[in-house]
């Protein structure tokens, strides 16, 4: 049995896939100790019923519309007329629009794929060291993952069973924080001649003439959840019909022939998602079966009895856990084993939530293994060393981020209270 476990580990080393690796695992497990093995498609099947699930695919094939239209040159326009006039306006707007985009499309590759042609040259132009320039773009890069609609917020809630438009209210402060922090650093570092359009009002109402139908969405989706028109799944379908309508027959960026190919696309991401869920249901319930999560606690609390200690030896675990996994695979392989733990240290699901997402997003761009740093690297074409100098400044700001987010629980709860 031993033999098998190791036969498992190797072949993930190797490289197969990630959802073999993990039902290659739970059949072992569960054969282990005698337990029939139809116990695991039972709990594969049982993913079908996930209610919560449904968004999922909708989201999905929404932020891949948007990806492949010109609605990143849309934001960035309108983004530029209303913040370009402020001192370093281009950085802000650079982080403005990475974190939007991120939000959508819920991959931070597609974003420095998407904007980084983009935003680098413009950087440069306006004066930004090329260095400078790289750092904020690839940091900027997984900004969004706090913002709603992001996917990475729905697999938590599905994983966790915890309320999606609670988790989308608890990242919206601690996600404005990162945010700011990393704005008024670009502009204290941005270049101090002031290159800064002025206000234009005519060129402000061309642009929004431009963008007018892809404004509404966030209101669409915050609105209509919290004003009680529609649920989570609900407001996917909306969202879902209406990009589509406005990015193939309004603004006619997309060709209804090319309508397949993105859907296609956008439903491998979601298959592959799909199935490392369900392989994960049913290892987390051998876990739970076999009470390792309650040993482990038991473990831990015989060395660490303060909660705050373990929050901080649980960001660091996070954040290797993040420069080393995809964050979809990072969430369903280490939640289900997390959560009992910190729920028997006093933690709220929904704060432990954002200092997951957190950690995880800053793991994206941590040294050595970061997967910013590399597609970053490959975009740009630049050594992925000097990616690492780059992104250094900017990684400690998101740091600094983490440590308040972790230890001022409130952040993460206050807009629940007022609107949940």
């Amino acid at each position: 049995m031993n033999a098998l476990k190791i036969i498992s580990f190797s072949l993930a080393i190797l490289g197969a896939p990630l959802f073999l690796v993990i039902s290659a695992l739970a059949l072992i497990s569960f054969h282990s100790v005698d337990i029939d093995l139809s116990v695991v498609v039972i709990e594969m099947s049982r993913l079908a019923e996930t209610p919560l699930l449904l968004s999922l695919p909708l989201f999905i094939f929404a932020g891949t519309l948007l990806s492949e239209s010109r609605a990143p040159e849309r934001i960035l326009m309108l983004s530029r007329v209303f913040l370009g006039w402020l001192p370093g306006g281009l950085a802000v707007v650079s982080l403005a629009v990475c974190a939007i985009f991120t939000a959508f499309t819920g991959a931070s590759g597609v974003t420095i794929f998407a904007l980084g042609g983009l935003l680098l040259p413009a950087l440069v132009k306006d004066g930004y060291n090329e260095r400078f320039s790289m750092g904020l773009i690839t940091s900027s890069g997984s900004l969004g993952l706090l913002f709603p609609p992001s996917l990475p917020i729905i697999i938590y809630g599905v994983v966790s069973e915890t309320r999606i438009d609670h988790l989308f209210l608890a990242g919206i402060l601690p996600g404005l924080l990162m945010l700011v922090l990393l704005m008024t650093y670009s502009v204290y570092k941005g270049p101090k001649h002031n290159k800064s359009q002025s206000f234009s009002r005519k060129e402000a109402l061309h642009v929004l003439r431009t963008a007018a139908w892809e404004l509404p969405l966030p209101f669409i989706i915050l609105g209509g959840i919290y004003g009680g028109f529609f649920v989570a799944s609900e407001a996917a379908a909306v969202t879902c019909l209406y990009v589509l309508i406005v990015e193939v027959l309004i603004y006619r960026d997309i060709v209804v022939k090319e309508l397949p190919r993105i859907m296609a696309k956008s439903m491998v991401l979601f298959g592959g998602i799909l199935v490392i869920l369900a392989a994960s249901m049913a290892s987390t319930n051998y876990l739970i079966d076999q009470e390792v999560p309650n040993r482990i606690f038991e473990f831990i609390s015989g060395y660490i009895d303060s909660k705050y200690t373990f929050l901080l030896l649980l960001n660091v675990f996070l954040l290797i856990v993040g420069a080393m996994l995809d964050i979809f695979s990072a969430l369903v392989l280490v939640v289900p084993l997390i959560l009992p733990i910190a729920e028997a240290y006093g933690i709220d699901p929904i704060h432990l939530g954002i200092i997951f997402l957190t950690n995880l997003q800053i793991g994206y761009c941590t040294p050595p293994v970061g997967l910013n740093l590399f597609l970053a690297s490959y975009r740009f074409d630049k050594p992925i060393v000097e990616l690492y100098r780059s992104t250094m400044p900017f990684l400690g700001l998101l740091l600094i981020t983490l440590v308040i987010i972790t230890y001022f629980p409130w952040l993460s709860s206050v807009l629940i209270e007022i609107f949940g």
